[in-house]
């Protein structure tokens, strides 16, 4: 399996690491023409005004959506959960707008209100640990979207169909399960397209 992670901005070496730990191969996904190679993209933390733009500028937002409606699998973390929600709190343009989610950034704070802790997530045997850094949070979802794990009374896990979203970093610790959670979404998509 190559999983890509959209290299604009933000962790995307990291990834890299966790999804070769993961038992696939990333590629760093710089140009639109690469989504044809990959069988999921990831889509990284960072700031997610600024990967916006750059989405735009580069004509990742069409291309990307068109990758998610056939099918593929995507996930987005922290930041690329912002990229991928429909609804954005404070009426922010959503970017986009893949998933049935209303989105609030920033929701845990500053950087230096920034955590770590263990979750339980739906999928994953035992507490995966989880990385928070100016984290947002998924306040409300659709009726489609499944809610995979909660801190605090609050949604920071979720998925749709071939859609996976965190509001945290699981690429910034060694433990790379819920790469091998969205490895295996792109498995079982790749696998409806070839019957």
């Amino acid at each position: 399996m190559n999983i890509g992670v959209l290299a604009l901005q933000g962790a995307v070496a990291e990834h890299i690491r966790s999804i070769q730990l993961a038992g696939a191969e990333g590629v760093a996904v710089k140009k639109t023409e690469q989504l044809a190679d990959i069988d999921g993209l990831i889509i990284p933390g960072g700031e997610s005004t600024t990967i916006g733009k750059l989405m735009r500028k580069y004509g990742f937002i069409e291309a990307i959506r068109d990758y998610a409606n056939a099918g593929k699998a995507v996930f987005g973390t922290c930041a690329g959960l912002i990229v991928l929600a429909e609804r954005l709190e404070g009426g922010e343009e959503p970017h986009l707008g893949l998933m049935d989610m209303t989105v609030a950034r920033n929701a845990f704070g500053r950087q230096r209100e920034s955590f770590e802790t263990d979750l339980d997530v739906k999928g994953i045997e035992t507490p995966l640990r989880a990385v928070f850094i100016r984290a947002p949070l998924i306040k409300e979802v659709g009726q489609d979207v499944e809610v995979l794990s909660s801190y605090q009374g609050e949604i920071v896990t979720a998925r749709q169909g071939n859609l996976l979203a965190s509001s945290y970093h699981p690429e910034l610790t060694d433990d790379y399960r819920l790469h091998e959670l969205f490895i295996d979404m792109a498995w079982k998509a790749a696998q409806r397209k070839t019957k």
